[in-house]
């Protein structure tokens, strides 16, 4: 009779998930013990940089990743990018020890006191197995709960001792569906209510490119011959930011969104929510007038949804569907691109000036260079919250699955997660290069990554513009009328120092030309290089 650990290791064999990332516990160690020379551990040396970094390649991949943290403590560390990955929709399965059974009535030391609500409300499904020989099972029901629609990451909370138990229960291994089909009669509703408009929108989400989608939506889009807008802080692009019927990202704010639809009699929102807002700016849902048409894949988004006929279904499947359900439009539409693309607010009045190649630098100015130092198809992850209009002004986004992004503004995921998209490059054999944006102040949540890229030996290239301050803060403190706010001034980090300490190349570059020297010597490098780039302070207008 197999042990639950035998049992386990099997079941996660035939799912494909013999990759681990972890960083490991006393409580975790019965379950790692004698490991399996076919899987491989991914070690992060802190919760947040594991759950991140396995983000990053559970949407690289488009498959679910397997996590090991360790307990109480160690699930409170992943709770940042926790949140990050539950707003992306990753399938993550995420597992922690748990003190021995013999001790749990106790509220022993270390012990996660309530396991199911731990990681609330960032997981789908939490657990402990009530019996040792379940625990093969909950792993079953976990890679179900994770991939079915909307996917996101799972919980389980197991035991220390339940490893070493027998496993009576035979292994079931099942497939489990990861698309929705929307209902035919309201999709033909909403086709001839779009194919009546005078002048419809479409407005694309994440779950389009989640779902490879591009294609898909041109079709759509060259069909409908239609204004196509991304919806607000799209963590994936939707649609290539080249095509001449994208017009950019819609505002984040209530009243400046539906100032920019304005116009539009039907709008079809397909793959988003109704909407992501911040911060608040008060006017209308939607233009008078108008009337919004919502496809979503989750329940709950369309429960929440302020205004709106609304509809259940994969966003890909959705938009095949009616592609062939509604009629060719004869008009031309001549759409004009916002300079910031999918950026959410204009760039900073007066960045777009080019230095000279041995002066400082603007944001903007940085942005420029490394576009034009990089290959053409480089995969970006951006977290760089107060210079975002100018990377996508210099850099629009034109092939599928080259751009990474979190959904849920919480800081500390970029980096981790550019780590498990360039492990993803690698073990899919694309070997992309992969470039991390990121702030000198959102570097400080989950720098410990760079250990994990430089022990994976990963060629990734971080680019830190270093501007000494919370900028994106002193944004909301000048829209908020909050003056005078104390710590938004960060001086003295050194990022290029800390990258030497993780075992990165760190490197610093102040003018264009030493940028462009540091980019070609990091793209020939096998491991990871950090370039700290200081940067002319400035803050962005958010509204």
């Amino acid at each position: 009779m197999p042990t639950v650990r035998e049992a386990t290791f099997d079941l996660l064999r035939e799912l494909g998930l013999t990759t681990v990332f972890g960083n490991p516990g006393s409580t975790e160690e019965t379950f790692l013990q004698n490991y399996p020379d076919d899987f491989r551990y991914v070690l992060g040396i802190h919760e947040a940089s594991v759950i991140g970094a396995a983000d990053g390649y559970a949407q690289a991949t488009r498959k679910p990743a397997l996590v090991n943290v360790h307990t109480s403590a160690g699930a409170a560390n992943a709770m940042g990018t926790l949140l990050s990955a539950f707003q992306n929709r990753t399938p993550l399965i995420v597992t922690a020890g748990q003190q021995t059974r013999d001790m749990l009535l106790l509220d022993p030391w270390l012990a996660n006191h309530d396991p199911q609500t731990i990681l609330q409300p960032y997981v789908k499904w939490a657990y402990q197995p009530v019996r040792p020989e379940d625990v093969p099972a909950a792993f079953m029901r976990a890679y179900a709960v994770a991939l079915q629609p909307p996917a996101g990451p799972v919980f389980l909370s197991i035991p220390l001792d339940d490893w070493d138990a027998d496993c009576p229960i035979p292994l079931a291994v099942r497939s489990v569906a990861e698309r929705v089909a929307p209902d035919p009669a309201r999709l033909a509703e909403f086709a001839q209510a779009f194919a009546a408009a005078e002048n419809p929108a479409l407005v694309l989400g994440s779950d389009v490119a989640r779902g490879d989608g591009w294609q898909q939506a041109v079709a759509l889009a060259e069909r409908l011959g239609v204004k196509v807008w991304a919806a607000p802080s799209s963590e994936r692009p939707p649609f290539p930011e080249d095509h001449p019927l994208y017009a950019g990202g819609l505002p984040f704010a209530q009243g400046l969104l539906s100032e920019k639809l304005t116009g539009h009699d039907v709008i079809l929102v397909i793959g988003a929510s109704v909407f992501r807002y911040y911060p608040w700016v008060p006017g209308p849902y939607i233009p008078e007038g108008s009337r919004l048409l919502h496809i979503t894949s989750d329940p709950d988004e369309s429960g929440r949804a302020p205004v709106g006929d609304s509809l259940i279904g994969d966003a890909v499947l959705a938009i095949e569907a009616l592609t062939t359900l509604v009629p060719r439009r004869s008009t031309q539409i001549t759409v004009e691109r916002q300079e910031h693309g999918m950026a959410p607010h204009p760039p900073i009045e007066g960045s777009i000036d080019d230095p000279a190649d041995d002066g400082p630098m603007s944001a903007r100015a940085l942005f420029r260079v490394l576009r034009g130092a990089s290959p053409d198809d480089t995969v970006l992850v951006e977290e760089t919250p107060s210079n975002l209009a100018d990377l996508h002004a210099e850099w629009p986004i034109t092939r599928p699955d080259s751009f990474y992004a979190f959904a849920s503004g919480a800081l500390g995921w970029d980096l981790p997660a550019a780590v498990g998209v360039a492990l993803a490059e690698r073990d899919s054999g694309r070997n992309r290069p992969v470039l991390a944006v990121i702030g000198d102040g959102s570097m400080q949540y989950s720098v410990q990554a760079l250990y994990t890229a430089a022990r994976q030996e990963l060629p990734l290239v971080v680019v830190v513009p270093a501007n000494s301050e919370y900028a994106i803060l002193k944004a909301f403190g000048a829209l908020e009328n909050s003056p005078n706010v104390p710590g938004l001034d960060i001086p003295g980090i050194r990022p290029a120092v800390l990258a030497q300490g993780y075992g990165a190349e760190g490197v610093v570059a102040r003018t264009p030309s030493e940028v462009r020297a540091a980019l070609a010597q990091a793209w020939t490098r096998s491991g990871p290089t950090l370039i700290e780039v200081p940067i002319d302070p400035s803050v962005p207008k958010l509204a």
